[in-house]
């Protein structure tokens, strides 16, 4: 699910309400926005009536699917053809030529509120037999046959602070769950600094689930305590991991707090979505997320020689693109030199298995490679030992960095060693480690030692 909206290749529509045995049907969005603005309006109506409420149905089909609002409560559809709850859509049906016409012109504009990125909940009824806090759609004939723009139409009913997007970005929208569980070790990344963000806004309305002073992408003990509280609230099992239950459920009581689906909405900001981790790394893509990409990717090279050196050096340039289409090939996947979410996935997948299966000749250097998850707050165990020893060796050389001791838990102490050698290093200061961090602290022990 990308962070800022797009309008959809398809979506998926449930023929009935949403807990019926209806079937689905997946149509082109063009054709779905036609046939629902052929349901609810008359071809007769004056243009700019027509137009006002085709915009109205594409922020509404829009905010269903940027929400994720029936797929975050467990259904495989994105909006039901329910007047009930959403838009009225006949399957099947045929669609009023001058109505077609004008979709193909707008269906990639949508209404926004205020400062506020998701598409707008424009709810509306027809003004005769139902009538709501929304848009009347007979009102908005009315309003034309007075002169009145599209754009000031809808101004009418929903404030004067409303926006028109337009030509948004057409693609294939995907499922905003990662695919992979969520836990300490797990990597950094912006799906982990989504949970982080969206359980500090949860916890204004449940105060019982703690805080998380850094939302920085890293998966720590403060992260999982807050999970662990937000599961056994809303009765999930209560293990600290973000699967997709908890994934969804913390989506739909986020979206409940900030009320995205309704009419008068907290919203959701573009600085409350922005991004410090890569959506998609590719060529000409360069700083921290290309490094570490390319550690992993170097490493699993120098083991099958059916994928290209490369250098670490954060640039990605032709040679990595080369390295990337190769990985892809070896590992049956969409040959195209990009780095998205099923190549990085299964580039990690590649270097655990890698690291399992070192030649002999090769364990005496284990200890030296990253293990393979994130270390930070609250993770312990035989990589944090080697970490400290490491850390130890470095602070007894370098007065910058504060010792440690060697007790196998990841604490404070742990965590501001790591930030003085992020510091030292030029490396963002998260005080949890990483690939680069690692090799940073590596690389700084071998100096010493």
């Amino acid at each position: 699910m990308p962070v800022t909206p797009v309008i959809p290749n398809y979506i998926t529509v449930h023929l009935g309400p949403p807990n019926s045995n209806a079937p689905n049907v997946r149509v082109p969005f063009t054709d779905y926005i036609k046939n629902v603005a052929s349901s609810e309006i008359y071809p007769s109506w004056p243009e700019s009536a027509i137009r006002a409420n085709i915009l109205a149905q594409i922020s509404f089909a829009l905010n269903r699917v940027y929400t994720e609002y029936y797929r975050s409560r467990g259904y495989d559809f994105d909006i039901t053809n329910s007047t009930a709850y959403d838009q009225a859509y006949i399957d099947g049906r045929d669609v009023f030529s001058n109505i077609s016409k004008i979709v193909d012109e707008i269906f990639n504009d949508y209404v926004t509120k205020g400062n506020q990125i998701q598409p707008y909940f424009t709810e509306y009824c027809d003004g005769r037999n139902v009538t709501c806090k929304g848009m009347s759609q007979w009102g908005t004939v009315n309003l034309a046959n007075r002169g009145l723009t599209p754009y000031q139409i809808l101004q009418n009913y929903y404030g004067n602070d409303i926006n028109i997007v337009r030509n948004a970005p057409v693609r294939n929208v995907t499922e905003s769950y990662p695919g992979v569980l969520l836990r300490i070790g797990s990597p950094a990344s912006e799906e982990i600094r989504t949970i982080q963000r969206e359980l500090n806004r949860i916890r204004q309305n449940y105060p019982s689930i703690p805080p998380i002073p850094d939302a920085n992408g890293f998966y720590d003990a403060a992260t999982k305590a807050a999970v662990t509280q937000f599961q056994k609230i809303f009765n999930l099992t209560p293990d600290g991991i973000v699967g997709k239950a908890t994934w969804y459920k913390i989506k739909q009581i986020y979206n409940a707090v900030k009320r995205v689906s309704e009419l008068y909405s907290e919203g959701i900001t573009i600085s409350e979505v922005e991004r410090i981790f890569s959506e998609v790394l590719k060529r000409g893509s360069r700083g921290n997320d290309v490094k570490a990409m390319q550690y992993f990717l170097a490493f699993v090279a120098y083991f099958n020689d059916r994928i290209p050196n490369i250098a670490v050096d954060g640039i990605f340039g032709p040679a990595t693109e080369e390295a990337v289409k190769a990985f892809q090939r070896e590992y049956g996947l969409t040959v195209d030199g990009i780095v998205g979410r099923n190549t990085w996935n299964r580039l990690l997948d590649a270097y655990y298995a890698t690291l399992d299966s070192l030649p002999d000749e090769y364990r005496s250097y284990s200890s030296f490679l990253y293990p393979g998850y994130t270390l930070s707050t609250g993770t312990s165990g035989n990589a944090v030992t080697q970490l400290q020893t490491f850390l130890r060796v470095i602070a007894q050389n370098n007065k910058a960095v504060p010792m440690v001791t060697v007790d196998g838990i990841f604490g404070n102490q742990t965590k501001n060693a790591v930030i003085a050698v992020q510091k030292l290093a030029g490396i963002p200061q998260t005080g949890s480690v990483g690939p680069l961090t690692w090799n940073a602290i590596v690389n700084l022990y071998n100096e010493y030692r």
